[in-house]
């Protein structure tokens, strides 16, 4: 292990850098979504190949996931935060000059690939924090994640509706360029090698996965929590851009805002992690998903029932993340960011066929629809956590 010691205590100060720098590498995932119909426009594309941007994007960071994100447990971690960092701002750059598809295309690959490096800072800071305080850690990183998600598409309207589409990736560019400069100058020097070439740590994340039941435990209840959430948000744009509401895209946009209210308290469910209640957390926060779904319910022609919903799913379901990830870190402390990308695949896995059930719910039933699959998924996670409990699935269930 390599680490300079001076600097090696996380403080506020630097829980709050690696906040920001989560949220602003994991945004240009999401830039691109309210933009489509203008580069479809610039690029000539029909509906299918724009949405082909977006695919492109998650493909890139599902990769990154399996591919980069184990590396923390192999390489110097400043100096590879720092690199991924600067890559991500390469990747808007090349997408920011491009003139045809296939370039934009490229630059959205590299910035989805590198900017997994939101999901080595989360692992990060919970090997630098105190034990006691690691919950509300992780909670306050994550909080910067999930801000990042949900105001991308919301800067990227405003943005786009003053000066073009393009401009959120000259400012995503620089903005992520001078965190790069921050991280390489805050961050401490940390190594703890694993002791595994690339490829035996890239078959150790799934040997992890298929010989820690508490982690495929945490891995489903992960999967269900965002595949809730990216049923919800996926068909939002179809509801609100259809009677009672007719909202424009810039206006749907600012749904982020309301969705980072409910996200940004996540540190509280880290909070009762630290006091030895991360199992007492889960439930609550899995009951409360099932719950969002009975505003969410009337939101077809309520905007204060819609209001409600959004902030109780963001809430919970950034709930269930952390005290998932506090309990993954107690199972090896050298093999953080393998449990990380483990289940933040799983996560991945969750989302995307949570956006696919969503299409398919909302072309089937309309909004009902999209209601009775995410509180079909909400269920199916609550349940795998009752029975997990009923008979012990995860030894030691009750310190998580």
């Amino acid at each position: 292990m390599h680490t300079d010691t001076q600097q090696a205590r996380l403080t506020p100060l630097l829980t709050g850098w690696m906040a920001a720098a989560c949220g602003l590498a994991v945004a240009s995932i999401y830039y691109a979504q309210p933009l489509l119909p203008a580069m479809a426009v610039e690029f000539h594309l029909d509906t299918a190949g724009a949405g082909g941007i977006v695919t492109v994007a998650q493909i890139g960071y599902a990769l990154g996931l399996f591919l980069i994100v184990p590396l923390g447990d192999l390489l110097e971690r400043r100096r590879l935060i720092a690199a991924l960092s600067a890559l991500t701002a390469l990747g808007l750059l090349i997408c920011a000059l491009s003139t045809s598809t296939t370039v934009f295309l490229l630059g959205t690959l590299m910035s989805g690939l590198c900017s997994a490096v939101a999901q080595i800072l989360v692992p990060f800071a919970a090997t630098l924090a105190d034990p006691a305080r690691r919950g509300k850690a992780v909670g306050t990183v994550m909080s910067g994640l999930l801000l990042g998600i949900l105001l991308a598409r919301t800067a990227a309207g405003l943005l786009a509706s003053l000066s073009g589409w393009r401009t959120i990736y000259w400012v995503g560019f620089a903005v992520l360029m001078l965190m790069t400069v921050v991280l390489a100058r805050q961050l401490p020097r940390y190594r703890l090698s694993a002791g595994l070439t690339y490829p035996g740590l890239l078959l150790s994340v799934l040997n992890l996965l298929a010989g820690e039941r508490r982690l495929q435990l945490r891995a489903s209840l992960g999967m269900a929590a965002f595949g809730a959430f990216s049923v919800f948000w996926t068909s939002l744009a179809f509801l609100l851009s259809a009677p009672p509401y007719t909202m424009s895209s810039a206006s749907i946009g600012l749904f982020g805002l309301v969705g980072a209210v409910g996200a940004a308290s996540s540190s509280l469910t880290g909070r009762l992690a630290d006091k030895g209640h991360g199992s007492r957390a889960t439930t609550l926060a899995l009951a409360g998903l099932v719950l969002s779904w009975l505003p969410l319910a009337f939101a077809g022609h309520s905007l204060w029932a819609l209001l409600l919903g959004v902030l109780l799913l963001d809430w919970v379901v950034q709930a269930v993340h952390v005290s998932n990830q506090n309990a993954i870190y107690r199972l090896a402390a050298t093999a953080h960011n393998r449990l990380n990308a483990a289940y933040m695949t799983c996560n991945f896995i969750g989302m995307a066929g949570g956006s696919l059930l969503s299409a398919w719910a909302f072309g089937a039933a309309g909004w009902g629809g999209v209601v009775a699959a995410g509180a079909a998924v909400s269920v199916a996670g609550f349940a795998i956590w009752a029975a997990a409990r009923r008979f012990d699935v995860a030894p030691r269930l009750a310190e998580d």
